[in-house]
């Protein structure tokens, strides 16, 4: 029985006290004054009262109600009902409050003009009962009583209702004393009084009656409606996410207006949590004064009124759910962990059907009638029943996973965490995980442990409807029958009665509510009067018998085991019976001694033994073989046995929740071998490497498992036999469980006598402590290695630094005590100081103490055990040692034999080969995941040369065991080395091991064989690292290759080129006295030939280089150091200048006569021959003819590292130039591109700069032909150039195509035509970046084009077309509105375009005057580049594998952004491409004018020039455009200690790939072949040759490493350059050559540049394992060699196999496979070998072959060689040249680029093959004839007509010749019947022909009828032209 009410509180409002402006509460009564001693008065009610603060305001407000909860020391919670309503005051109390108000300056003084005030008045009603509705007719009828005024005095009401008593639980027991304490039975008859008492009627005595209904259970939650009304008012979604934040302990915060609302919301939410308890901090509402508890540490479930919102916003850590608004808010760093599917899709579905059971029916045709949703009440008790049994489905078959530790006197239980997850396959739930580790499990197993208790409905329901729960899951009706079930037995328990209609409690009358007449204020109540009521019921109840009710007490039904629910799912299947059945037959090939057998099945065995049923079969096979505790076994048998044993330890987790190391724990001291007289080694000494060994929960678990045995075993001895085993109703005879036992004991205890009590408890207390000894031996055995001194154990993750956060949940004060000072120290974190024995023993010790503690050891035995621990631990050591003595006598167990590698000439090992394992990495194809065996792991040593690092071995898999396996990378090319530590399969040891990282896209993860000392592996590492970071370059292996082993960091002082030295010295000291004095003078020299100088200065200064006018005057003193035995050196310095190339491309001569100099627009300088101009520029540069050199040194000063702009290329055709240059100085771009605005009198230096800059660029225009033909105008009006001006069509045709590339490459937005801004503004450039079209600050507000010039003009200029319309060819409005002069503003394109870095034209001007043009470009960055290049060498060669799908290989490609930086660089060099082909030249000016800059400039070349594409081509590009122009080779390849921390920047090798990229596009247009470029970047980040070394030719020059003889006269197997290396090689074999390769002239290639268009290039995904990289030649000889000899030393005569396995990532490809030419020329080779005859050079083999495929195609009139052998090679598909296709972004058409236009495809026709345009075009072909040849020439129209160009096409199989007006023209102009043509002969050019045609160029063609005089564009083309016609005369 309790109480229904505690207390009695009268709270109001304190006028005498107020804090800081605010109100206060008072209690003015309480009754009972004294406590109770039960419960005491709980502090704080008057804050509950006012959850928001005690305010007076102007108008009665209604009476309110509300229960808050308080919870007191004890945890026990107090439910404070409190009723509200408002008196007012009266004058004198009002003059009080006005006085405060006064005193108060920030008081509203809208309060003071009030005449009345209310203050508000609480009766609140304190009792541990939560009667919500009692309570609120209790106060009521109080309240009404007071405000009517009844007869009833207030103090017998308030009596009455402090001695009411109620039973708190029971339903219809009818044996209990009368519950209502009446003053007066009532008048009524008898029967009415009873049946009032039975129902719990209570009335308070004024003429009141009420009927409390008390639950039949009171374990189960009384709810009302509260969680249907949570549900509705969040929502099905949300209210989930609230329970599993409840559950997994997070903080969460309600908010609502209604107090009422609050209480109930967390009165649902705990409802729907049961059986699990909350048991944190718990306010349904909370004070506004209290609302700093919100930033508590702890979980909570609060509620605040909405009036706060504002200050929850601030917390980062809360669920906020609003309950107005329905609303869950979750804060970003929170995350939920939600229910396991598919429990949470059918937990949903099951609330969805409860809650709104017509969205079944909703698309229905004909829904049933009925289908609303039940009654709140009812839906209230479904919502409860579908958690409920969602509980059931989470905690079903826990009952088998507690261990029950002690019975008597009462009984321990733990939970068993690890095996629960284990057999459910739920380890990896984060949910369950959280839910088992938190405070709410750990209640329900201390409450719900015990096995003999009373049950409720939960434990009925997870032990008896299992079976039915699972077959019902996946049928969503059968789940709410049985939710309905539930439903009704939770409703009865809260309803235990049929309604009675007895209710009668009076309201106060509608008037006495509605008047406002003063009412009298609420009284002081007589408190002698009441406590006389509660004394006298004290009393009443004291006389009464007490009140016993019995509790049904019963045995716990434990339910199915959880083994069954699990294999009926089938995941234990997960092993195949085949697997299993390898794994029993090693085993008793084991033990039967059959070896070999045994040894084949390990690898499958190992293999098997990742699968669970495997590991549990393997324990249970062993187990059979061990007798009486002990199985003695030989070394070999001893030694697979423990390889086993690791093996399934190895995929333990630290949990054991499968229990596979429980039950290997007996098995590990039972295996063991005989190693000497009387010393034995047990398994447990090899198999300690495993986490799970130094895990305190699996110990405890373990020990509570063997204890719970033990005990069991005690008692089912003392029991009667015939008690053993029990039938369960199937029939079958099962044992009984622990569990049943101790119920059954339990249920016998108040039986037995004391003494047998006694007995029983120190007989469980002996079991405990006698296998807490046994445990501690066990732990001994397991934690000390086997060599105490080497200690192994503190590296691996020691004991103990996890702190034990074991799943047992009961911490006795004593056992927290005595642990800490173990704790202190936490493991074996300190173990330095300490030895092992220590470390151990404080690890034994805390163990002990934790379950002594739990299973309630006394403390002397607690005691005796830690003195008896060190001891054990000491007896174990000595062993031990005796063992480990012994165990070292042992022969070693037969390794692999170590192989050695070969090594190159010259290179020589640092180090010896190691001992390692070679183990996967995340690249799948060597591991056997692909198919067929593994090659890795793979057993051999790594060797440590000075060149390479080397592993070689052979696979630790037998099946491939006779395979070798290479892997290996140059030391140069290592970017990341890092320490793993790694766990071998076969063995038990967790070795040291590191991971190396190559730039050569390799990866070595090597684990140290145990044999290698640690000390051994570190010197390795340090001189790995010295290889790898020299000193200085000359400490690299291309320079020190050949010298000693040692490594040579001082270059030797004896050096044949001597001379060099001293001149690179010489050099060096004049440039830095060149800087500082200029000395200007002209000087006339007499020509002479190389041969005769007699001076430095005058080779260099000689006109035959067009050298400048200047003499620096002190270069002459140099002539004295130069001897005349270096004259050739001087011949060298001619040559590296690539003066051939400039020669070709007509920049700059080497001849011998004065007469040319002045007319050539270019010419050679020498002003930076010291460099002293610039350093990082080569000797020799190309400029202007009429720029002094004098000029040269100001300029420079404007750029970055004084790179100036210098031409690099002349496009052959259109003489426009190609330029390089640094970005400009951030003040060279305001001193140059901004116009003054007011003249200064004197000219500032910076004014002179930029004038001089301005002359620089004009010169530079003005040698373009194309503008001094434009008769000199400075204007952009409407001059062409000849070659424009030649057809008309071709302007209209290109100039679309350009703007729209640019379009492109300057982010795609359409062209505004422009709106000129006031005044002398002019107009805003826009820039717009590549990456992202943004428009820049501060051209943002003006639409202006994409194009800008950063040239800006004083006044708005009449001549200023918007360059972008301009380019996109459209009309360009006239400012001053006026008519647009098509002749006057003809569109024209600029001179010069200045490719810029976008970030520095920021803000510039165009002008129209000035001829050049700024194209912004967002360029990569270094920083971009070396960022790209590591993700992307992580994402071709992952280092571990994984199933993440964000982790895949092309999702990893695409986050490096690789492709990207190659589409941005390709895109580019072909817009400059293009504008090049177009006929103006543009100028590269990117960030320091050696990266980007380059890589576009070389990319430009290359595609525009042909010659770039042969052997010869590519080196001389490279040489000039890296090399010579300075790419910092050394320091973007970190190749020494100083350039280390900038890191490995590939710029080199994205240029490569660029080119592979357009290789892979144009197959047939390149001389080399993709193994050509391969080589390169394997080289050229190897550091074998010294040709990519060092940052610029000042610093070759330095080190006298730049004009080197080819090759070392000492070794000439040592190449210095990669270049001379190449030729060598190609001349012996065609590793390099394009077979495909068949030119087409003067051919410019446009590839496509998107991204979809390129290729990951298969350099960075190909491995070779049987001999490492491919791209040592000298190896490949070698092994080959060496492979033969042991193949003749093998060769018995058994017939040997002719086949031979390919595997992808083993063999390489090429050599294994070669494609038919090479394999026909070597077979060749090797017949002319056989018989003796010198065998020809492949080289002429081919060309021989390829003449006469050509004549005899001639002959038989086919299509040419290329089209017969090649297209029919499977490469017909692949483009020859292509136009750039680009969606228009109006109109969905796409515009053709570049092939289309009489310009670009050169009018040279090419016999026997369609001519590209037709070939690649993208629509269909004008005409489906064989078009033999065709092209541009110029026709001469009838008498006085002009000439004009016109498409001819030859065609043979027609035999006429055609002619239309362009190109795409589809109407034929004419036909000339080739029968009928009588004669071609060479013409003359007549009036009116094309201008700047050579004479030959002209031939006439004459037939019967007529002649017609034709023209081509040079003489070479006529020549062509008459020799088809010809050939076809002659074929017909």
């Amino acid at each position: 029985m309790a109480r229904l009410a505690d207390y009695f509180v009268v709270v109001g409002y304190d006028l005498d006290n107020r804090v800081e402006g605010e109100g206060q509460g008072r209690i003015l009564q309480r009754f009972p004054e004294k406590d109770w001693e039960d419960s005491p008065f709980p502090q704080g009610i008057e804050l509950f009262c006012q959850p928001s603060g005690w305010q007076l305001v102007p108008e009665r407000q209604p009476a309110s109600f509300f229960v808050a909860v308080l919870t007191d020391i004890n945890s026990e919670r107090h439910y404070c009902a409190c009723f509200t309503f408002w008196e007012g005051l009266d004058s004198p109390q009002l003059k009080k409050v006005d006085a405060g108000d006064a005193d108060e300056a920030d008081e509203e003084p809208a309060v003071v003009q009030h005449s009345k005030l209310f203050a508000p008045k609480s009766l609140v009603v304190v009792s541990r009962l939560d009667y919500t509705e009692a309570f609120r007719n209790c106060l009521g009828l109080i309240y009404t009583v007071h405000v009517d005024g009844l007869s009833t005095p207030l103090e017998t009401v308030i009596g009455n209702l402090l001695t009411c008593v109620i039973p708190v639980a029971g339903g219809s027991q009818i044996d209990e004393s009368p519950v209502c304490s009446l003053d007066k039975v009532p008048q009524s008859p008898a029967c009415d009084w009873l049946l009032a008492c039975l129902q719990r009627t209570i009335t308070l005595g004024a003429g009141d009656r009420q009927v409390i209904q008390t639950p039949i259970n009171d374990a189960l939650p009384v709810s009302g409606s509260s969680v249907a009304q949570l549900f509705r008012q969040l929502g099905i979604v949300n209210v989930l996410y609230l329970f599993c934040a409840a559950l997994t302990e997070h903080k969460i915060l309600f908010l609502s207006s209604s107090y009422q609302r609050l209480t109930d919301a967390c009165r649902g939410l705990l409802a729907i949590m049961f059986p699990l308890k909350y048991s944190f901090t718990y306010v349904p509402i909370l004070p506004g004064k209290l609302l700093e508890v919100l930033s508590t540490p702890t979980p909570f479930i609060i509620g605040v009124n909405s009036f706060f919102r504002s200050e929850t916003q601030e917390l980062l850590d809360v669920i906020i759910a609003d309950l107005d608004g329905g609303t869950v808010t979750i804060p970003e760093c929170v995350h939920i962990s939600l229910l396991p599917e598919p429990l949470l899709q059918q937990t949903q579905t099951a609330l969805s059907m409860v809650l709104d059971p017509e969205l079944e029916f909703s698309d229905q045709a004909f829904p049933p009638q009925s289908m609303n949703p039940s009654a709140l009440k009812i839906q209230d008790k479904e919502i409860r029943a579908v958690f409920l049994w969602l509980f059931a489905r989470l905690f079903q078959g826990y009952r088998w996973c507690l261990h029950i530790i002690r019975i008597h006197p009462e009984p321990v239980i733990r939970f068993h965490k690890a095996a629960f997850l284990g057999q459910r396959s739920l380890t990896e739930d984060d949910f369950l995980m959280k839910v088992l580790d938190g405070m709410a499990f750990a209640g329900f197993v201390s409450e719900r442990g015990p096995p003999y208790r009373a049950t409720d409905l939960f434990d009925d329901l997870v032990a008896n409807h299992v079976e039915r729960i699972r077959q019902e899951e996946a049928c969503p009706h059968k789940v709410m029958n049985h939710v309905k079930e539930l439903a009704e037995q939770l409703f009865k328990n809260e309803n235990p009665y049929p309604a009675v209609a007895m209710h009668k409690v009076q309201r106060p009358s509608e008037t006495s509510q509605s008047t406002d007449q003063s009412r009298t204020p609420f009284p002081v109540l007589d408190d002698v009067a009441v406590q006389l009521f509660i004394d006298h019921a004290v009393a009443k109840l004291k006389s009464s018998p007490p009140v016993v009710k019995a509790e049904l007490k019963s045995m716990v039904p434990s339910g199915p085991p959880l083994g069954d629910i699990v294999d009926r799912n089938g995941n234990v299947m997960a092993n195949s019976a085949r697997r299993l059945e390898v794994v029993r037959n090693c085993i008793t090939y084991i033990f039967d001694n059959k070896m070999l057998e045994a040894k084949k099945l390990m690898p499958a065995v190992l293999r098997a033994l990742k699968g669970r049923t495997a590991r549990v079969c393997l324990t249970q096979e062993l187990n059979q073989h061990v007798l009486q505790n002990r199985a003695v076994l030989d070394d070999q048998q001893f030694d697979y046995i423990v390889r086993m044993m690791n093996c399934t330890l190895q995929d333990c987790s630290h949990m054991d929740e499968h229990g596979i190391a429980a039950t290997l724990l007996p098995l590990v001291t039972a295996f063991c071998r005989k190693l000497g007289a009387g010393i034995t080694q047990f398994a447990y000494s090899c198999v300690q490497e495993h986490m799970v060994w130094t895990t305190m929960q699996f110990w405890e678990a373990m020990f509570y498992s063997d204890v719970q045995n033990h005990i069991k075993a005690l008692y089912m001895e003392t029991d009667d036999g015939n008690q053993q085993d029990q039938q369960d109703g199937s029939g079958n005879i099962r044992e009984i469980s622990a569990l049943e036992l101790a119920a059954e004991q339990n249920r016998l205890w108040p039986t037995l006598s004391k003494e047998m009590q006694m007995e029983r408890v120190q007989k469980e207390e002996s079991t405990v402590f006698s296998q807490a000894i046994h445990y501690a031996n066990r732990m001994s055995y397991l934690l000390l290695p086997l060599d105490t001194s080497k200690n192994r154990l503190l590296r691996s993750s020691g004991l103990g630094d996890v702190e034990s956060v074991s799943n047992s949940y009961v911490t006795n004060s004593i056992a927290g005590s005595m642990a800490e000072s173990y704790d202190t120290e936490s493991g074996f974190e300190d173990a330095e100081s300490s030895d092992v024995a220590n470390s151990v023993v404080r690890f034994i010790n805390r163990f002990v103490d934790k379950v002594c503690n739990e299973s309630g050891v006394t403390n002397e035995h607690l005691k005796a055990l830690h003195t008896m621990i060190p001891d054990i631990v000491q007896m174990h050591i000595e062993t031990l040692d005796a063992v480990h003595r012994e165990s070292k006598r042992l022969p070693p167990i037969q390794k692999p034999k170590l192989l050695r590698p070969t090594l190159l000439p010259g290179e020589e090992l640092v180090m010896d080969g190691m001992r390692v394992h070679l183990i996967p990495d995340g690249r799948d194809e060597a591991t056997g995941q692909m198919g067929g065996p593994p090659l890795l792991p793979a057993e051999g040593a790594i060797f440590l040369t000075t060149y390479r690092l080397i592993f070689k071995g052979t696979p630790s898999d037998a099946l491939v065991g006779e395979q070798i396996v290479t892997r290996s990378f140059p030391i140069a090319s290592l970017t990341k080395e890092k320490r793993i530590s790694v766990t071998l399969t076969m063995d038990q040891f967790v070795q040291e091991g590191l991971q190396l990282r190559s730039c050569t896209f390799q990866l070595m993860k090597i684990a140290f064989d145990e044999e290698v000392a640690s000390d051994l592996a570190e010197s390795f590492r340090k001189h790995l690292h010295k290889l790898r970071f020299p000193q200085h370059v000359q400490g690299t292996f291309a320079f020190t290759v050949g010298q000693s082993g040692k490594l040579v960091l001082e270059p030797k002082t004896k050096d044949k080129n001597q001379s060099l030295k001293t001149l690179s010295k010489n050099l060096v000291k004049n440039a830095k006295r060149t800087i500082s004095r200029q000395y200007v003078g002209r000087k006339k020299e007499v020509p002479a030939t190389w041969e005769n100088r007699s001076n430095f200065q005058s080779e260099l200064d000689e006109d035959e280089i067009s050298v400048s006018e200047e003499v620096d005057q002190s270069a002459l003193t140099l002539s004295s150091t130069i001897r005349s035995s270096d004259r050739q050196t001087m011949s060298n310095v001619v040559e590296r200048a690539c003066c051939r190339d400039y020669q070709r491309l007509g920049l700059g001569t080497l001849s011998n006569s004065l007469t040319r100099s002045k007319n050539e627009p270019f010419r050679i300088s020498t002003a930076n021959r010291m460099y002293t101009v610039c350093r990082s520029y080569p000797g020799l540069l190309i400029i202007p003819q009429n720029i002094p050199d004098s000029t040269i040194h100001r300029i420079c000063r404007c750029y970055r590292q004084n790179r100036f702009p210098v031409v690099c290329w002349r496009h052959s055709r259109t003489k426009a130039v190609l330029l390089r240059s640094a970005g400009l100085h951030a003040k060279g771009v305001v001193s140059f591109f901004k116009s003054p605005n007011a003249p200064t009198a004197v000219p500032s230096q910076a004014d002179s700069t930029s004038l001089e800059q301005e002359k620089y660029l004009q010169a530079i225009i003005s040698s373009m032909p194309s503008y001094s033909e434009s008769t000199g105008r400075n204007t952009l009006s409407g001059f062409t150039s000849t070659h424009m001006n030649t057809s008309e069509s071709s302007d209209k045709l290109r100039q679309p195509k350009i703007g729209d590339l640019m379009k492109q490459v300057l982010g795609n937005k359409e062209d505004v035509p422009g709106t000129f801004s006031r005044g002398a503004l002019g107009q805003k450039a826009k820039v717009i970046s590549l990456s992202q079209p943004k428009v820049s600050g501060k051209a943002r507000n003006s639409p202006r084009g994409k194009w800008g010039s950063i040239r800006g003009s004083g006044r708005l200029s009449a001549y200023n077309p918007d360059i972008g319309t301009r380019l996109a060819g459209k009309e360009s409005p006239q400012p001053n509105g006026g008519p647009n002069d098509p002749l006057f503003l003809r569109q024209q394109k600029a001179y010069l375009y200045i490719i810029g870095d976008k970030a520095q034209l920021k803000g510039g001007k165009q002008d129209s005057f000035q001829q050049w043009e700024v194209i912004p470009i967002e360029v990569c960055d270094v920083r971009q580049v070396k960022n790209s290049f590591k993700k992307l060498m992580k994402a071709c060669v992952p280092s571990s594998q994984t199933t993440e799908p964000n982790m895949s290989f092309l999702r990893l490609l695409e986050d490096s952004e690789w492709m990207t930086l190659l589409h941005r660089v390709l895109q580019v060099s072909v817009l400059v491409v293009e504008l090049l082909d177009t006929g103006s030249s543009v100028m590269v000016s990117l960030e320091d004018g050696w990266d980007v800059t380059t890589q576009v400039v070389s990319l430009v070349q290359l595609l525009s020039d042909p010659y770039y594409r042969t052997f010869d081509g590519f080196r001389l590009l490279v040489e000039k455009e890296w090399l010579s122009f300075g790419h910092r080779f050394s320091h973007r390849g970190a190749q020494t200690l100083g350039s280390q921390s900038s890191g490995f920047t590939p710029v080199f090798l994205q240029f490569l790939d660029c080119v592979h990229q357009i290789h892979l596009q144009f197959p047939m247009e390149f001389e080399f072949s993709q193994y050509y470029l391969k080589f390169l970047a394997y080289h050229y980040m190897s550091n074998r040759f010294r040709t990519f070394l060092l940052d610029s030719d000042y610093d070759r020059i330095e080190l006298g490493v730049l004009y080197e003889e080819k090759s070392d006269r000492r070794n000439p197997q040592v190449c210095k350059s990669v270049w001379d290396y190449i030729d060598r090689l190609n001349k012996k074999a065609p590793v390099f050559y394009n077979y495909m390769y068949s030119p087409e002239d003067e051919e410019v290639l446009r590839p496509y540049t998107f991204i979809s268009n390129l290729k990951v290039w298969d350099f960075y995904l190909e491995e070779t394992l049987s001999d490492g990289p491919p791209y040592d030649w000298e190896l490949r000889s070698r092994q080959e060699s060496l492979a033969e000899e042991t193949a003749e030393k093998a060769d018995t005569g058994a017939p040997k196999s002719q086949r031979h396995i390919v595997w992808p990532c083993y063999d390489n490809l090429s050599k294994v496979m070669p494609d038919a030419i090479t394999k026909l020329l070597q077979d060749l080779q090797n017949l002319e070998a056989e018989l003796g005859q010198t065998s020809e050079k492949w080289k002429d083999t081919w060309d021989k072959i390829k003449t006469t495929q050509r004549t005899e195609t001639k002959l038989e009139s086919k299509p040419s060689f290329s089209s017969s052998l090649l297209m029919s090679s499977n490469l017909s598909h692949q483009r020859r040249s292509q136009g750039v296709c680009l969606q228009d972004s109006r109109v969905g058409s796409s515009i053709k680029l570049g092939l289309d236009c009489e310009a670009s495809a050169t009018s040279t026709p090419v016999a026997g093959r369609p001519s590209t345009s037709t070939l690649y075009s993208q629509f269909q072909s004008t005409e489906s004839e064989n078009r033999s040849f065709e092209g541009i020439l110029y026709k001469r129209g009838a008498l006085l007509k002009p000439w004009k160009p016109r498409w001819f096409v030859l065609d043979k199989t027609k035999h006429e010749l055609r002619y239309y007006d362009s190109r795409q023209d589809k109407d034929c102009k004419g036909v000339i019947e080739l029968s009928d043509v009588e004669s071609v002969t060479v013409g003359t050019p007549t009036m009116g022909a094309p201008k700047n045609v050579e004479e030959k160029a002209f031939f006439d063609l004459k037939t019967s009828k007529r002649m017609y005089n034709l023209c081509a564009q040079e003489s070479s083309n006529a020549q062509l032209w008459m020799d088809s016609i010809q050939s076809s005369l002659s074929d017909a």
